[in-house]
């Protein structure tokens, strides 16, 4: 069983930390600045910038959150590493793209467990955790789509 990677938050450098994470899961991590913060082990990035910023708690967009076992991408993050991601990308057909939208749970015939990226076609959906056959869906609430037809 892999260690915990929430317990090396504060003993080696944010940066370093996430993109170790995302080296072990993904195969790529963006050259960006990556900062660890609060009690949910929030992940926020940004390139580094001639901008002198007053309020370094507001720098960068949420990139995804460390979890007990591994590092969970937001749909930005998801974009950021997806293109250049070279494993645990999944790929969805159209059905199965509109139904994790809209936040279902959809079965996959990949035997791979952990976090993914979720990809359709050229877009990068975010990031799901594989189990048993199956993506769990992360896509918040008020993130998720609703659709009148098909896709096409």
């Amino acid at each position: 069983m892999k260690e915990n990677p929430r317990g090396k938050i504060g003993l080696e450098s944010d940066t370093e930390l996430v993109k170790r994470l995302l080296m072990e899961n993904y195969g790529h991590a963006p050259e960006l600045v990556y900062r660890i913060s609060g009690r949910g082990h929030r992940v926020y990035a940004w390139k580094p910038c001639p901008l002198e910023v007053r309020d370094v708690e507001r720098r960068g967009v949420y990139f995804g959150r460390v979890e007990s076992d591994g590092i969970r991408l937001s749909i930005e993050g998801s974009f950021l590493v997806g293109p250049g991601a070279t494993r645990n990308v999944v790929r969805l057909d159209d059905e199965r793209a509109r139904r994790y939208l809209a936040g279902e749970n959809v079965e996959i015939t990949e035997e791979i467990h952990g976090w993914v990226i979720v990809a359709w076609r050229d877009y990068f959906l975010g990031s799901a955790k594989a189990k048993d056959g199956r993506l769990m869906n992360y896509i918040p609430k008020e993130r998720r789509l609703r659709f009148k037809k098909s896709l096409k």
